[in-house]
């Protein structure tokens, strides 16, 4: 399978053969399941102190005075006094059900699951109608998967970096990223998480330090990865194949050297 090659000016200059992993077949299913597994390798154990709620001097005024036979604070002349406490369901009471701290939220996966999902997701990078359904507007796209030239990788200013992928036909979609940009309120605005931002498209490098990576999350939407630093949660953001991707030249010669499974049908 051929691809077209463009420079920094959107113009076509050659073309070059696919890797044969964008050969291999779709399998939504297994990109799904891997996406929930690896999500869950961020999250922070959460758990309340053993004793919330519970210190406090409390007694039961057993029966005979027409009330609940709730433990109540003891006391009296202060406004504490008299109310239940030291259970769940009353006011300043403990949880019923509180987050334990021991809980194991890290979720495993089986290694040959993810390099499925990881290849799956990179041959559907090739696929024009997934791209769509992810909600990318690709009308301008002159080519899937778009493949530039290593010039892409010396680019060190963010003004640059645009400029090319305007070029690219990719300005409608970072327009759309921009328009959805969303305000958040509350604990996540104090917590460093005010603005919710959609994905635009991936850069795929092949060279590990190059000018570019230090571009990335520049321009909102945008994402740049060295290629062997790839996941199914840079591809698939949400488990919903599947994000537009751009490589570079050096990237397809490093995807090149993948070896696929013996047992696997390639899709022609």
């Amino acid at each position: 399978m051929n691809s077209k090659v463009f420079n920094l000016e959107g113009i076509e200059i050659s073309s070059v053969v696919l890797p044969p992993v964008f050969s291999f077949p779709y399998r939504p299913e297994v990109i799904k399941k891997v996406y929930v597994n690896l999500d869950s390798h961020h999250y922070q154990k959460q758990g309340r102190y053993p004793a919330a709620g519970e210190i406090v001097s409390a007694e039961s005024r057993n029966t005979g005075l027409g009330i609940a036979r709730l433990a109540r604070a003891k006391g009296e002349g202060f406004s504490r006094a008299g109310q239940a406490a030291g259970v769940a369901g009353v006011r300043k009471g403990r949880l019923a059900h509180p987050p334990e701290s021991w809980k194991v939220t890290y979720k495993k996966i089986n290694n040959k699951e993810k390099i499925i999902a990881l290849y799956s997701s990179i041959s559907s990078t090739a696929i024009g109608d997934l791209v769509k359904t992810r909600g990318h507007t690709i009308d301008d796209v002159k080519s899937l998967p778009l493949i530039i030239s290593d010039e892409i990788e010396n680019i060190q200013k963010t003004k640059e970096l645009y400029k090319v992928l305007k070029a690219l036909g990719l300005e409608n979609d970072l327009n759309r990223v921009e328009n959805s940009i969303k305000k958040r309120s509350g604990k996540s605005k104090r917590r460093g998480r005010s603005s919710r931002i959609g994905k635009s498209a991936i850069i795929v490098v092949g060279i590990e330090d190059c000018n570019i990576l230090k571009l990335n999350d520049s321009i909102p939407g945008i994402t740049i990865k060295y290629v062997k630093n790839l996941s199914v949660l840079d591809l698939a953001p949400g488990s919903n194949p599947i994000r537009l991707a751009i490589y570079s030249q050096s990237a397809l010669d490093v995807l090149n050297q993948i070896k696929l499974p013996a047992n696997i049908i390639l899709e022609k």
